[in-house]
């Protein structure tokens, strides 16, 4: 059980999935593991990758299915026959790489949760079923979790294989609402591990977090306020934009450090035209921010993820939805003072831990700006986020991950 494979539709960039698998990458390298990826896209080392540009959810083909599949209820025969083609095609595949790199465990990420890609969930899960090799599933975001996915023709699938129920597999969740959920609507038993940091090997600051802030125009005086997510509207930036302009601030700005993504640029543009009226400065960084904490050797972009977090004064983190938080974990471990909306998931699987934030319920209000302000006092500011920084690392760090995964694979040997 030395040789493991992960795959998925990507494992490239700076999305969450990416980031986790590099997590638990790291974390199986360094307990003697061999660690080898499949995807449509690659970031990962070259001698230890197999890139099958089918299994990408943007590929052409399969995007075409997916589109096919959604905001209706029946199929045609002709796209079955397509989507059970290219399963043959996905799946041997995997038996290429399964039988190249010698695999011993398969860890797919999200492909048997999200059905981005149909036919490639089920390859694997006709590879695991054909083959008995041990998997373990790590899930991040189920159908069930996402509107767009509710009316589809492709409920025979999404239950054979998104995700499946195998002997050989085993299904790790990353918050307890979705180990219910898939309890309740599955009948499968879960293991919770949520999304960890490297808290004990923090990044220091390059000095390029002053640099970042003169070139943005900020005076050592002035609040630096991040929202360090993607550009989407479940992130809720019009939240960050209310607290700015209730702060008072002479110059009411706030920096967000990502791109939109695969979701398209209008909530981008709505978010400038809301922070307009409000009389404050939306500064996007997306283009000009890349991170250390993934699989390519270098940033290729001009700053980190880590000098926007040194250069911060205060995170806002108001979004209506998160599948974790691992914004929120980050802002823990950079010891930045943080206000956030009490999404389902922060209430029931972060808030216990006893962090010291300000939080608010849906909507800003001046008596929030009020308390972030006495918040805001520097001494008091210092035992917070040191306190803060001591419970990220006893629930969600590097040593935590460790203590639930290695003994997963240890029982499948």
């Amino acid at each position: 059980m030395k040789r493991i494979g992960f795959v998925s539709t990507r494992i490239a960039g700076t999305d969450g999935v990416s980031l986790e698998a590099y997590k638990w990458y790291q974390i199986l390298q360094r307990n003697g593991y061999e660690c080898f990826f499949f995807a449509g896209e690659l970031d990962t080392p070259p001698d230890r990758s197999f890139l099958e540009p089918k299994a990408h959810f943007e590929e052409p083909e399969v995007s075409a299915i997916h589109d096919a599949c959604f905001g209706i209820t029946t199929r045609e025969g002709a796209l079955s026959d397509q989507i059970h083609k290219l399963r043959d095609h996905l799946k041997a595949k995997l038996y290429a790489f399964r039988d190249h790199f010698g695999i011993d465990l398969l860890i797919p990420e999200n492909a048997l949760a999200i059905p981005m890609n149909i036919p490639l969930g089920m390859a694997i899960t006709e590879f695991l079923a054909e083959t008995g090799l041990p998997a373990i599933a790590h899930h991040h975001d189920f159908s069930w979790e996402r509107r767009r996915f509710l009316i589809n023709a492709v409920q025979d699938y999404l239950h054979y294989a998104f995700p499946p129920i195998l002997e050989s597999l085993r299904h790790v969740v990353i918050n307890t609402a979705a180990s219910r959920q898939l309890s309740y609507r599955r009948g499968i038993s879960n293991v919770i591990i949520h999304n960890v940091f490297d808290f004990r090997n923090p990044n220091t600051d390059s000095g390029k977090a002053k640099m970042l802030r003169e070139r943005l125009g900020f005076a050592e005086d002035d609040l630096f306020v991040l929202q360090p997510t993607r550009v989407v509207p479940r992130k809720w930036i019009e939240r960050a934009v209310d607290l700015v302009s209730l702060l008072n601030l002479k110059k009411p700005r706030l920096v967000v450090s990502h791109e939109s993504g695969d979701e398209g640029n209008k909530y981008a543009q709505r978010v400038l035209e809301y922070a307009k009226r409000f009389g404050v400065e939306v500064l996007y960084m997306g283009e000009k921010v890349g991170s250390l904490r993934n699989f390519r050797a270098v940033c290729e972009k001009e700053f980190t993820i880590d000098d926007v977090y040194h250069a911060a004064d205060l995170v806002t983190y108001p979004s209506a939805y998160e599948g974790f938080g691992n914004a929120f974990v980050e802002a823990i471990c950079f010891k930045k003072p943080i206000v956030v909306n009490r999404y389902s998931i922060f209430v029931e699987d972060i808030e216990p831990c006893g962090f010291e934030v300000i939080p608010f319920e849906s909507f800003v209000t001046e008596e929030i700006a009020h308390r972030l302000e006495a918040f805001l006092d520097p001494e008091k500011v210092k035992a917070s986020v040191e306190k803060n920084y001591a419970l990220g690392e006893k629930y969600f760090s590097y040593e935590v991950l460790e203590e639930l995964l290695i003994p997963i694979i240890e029982s499948l040997g």
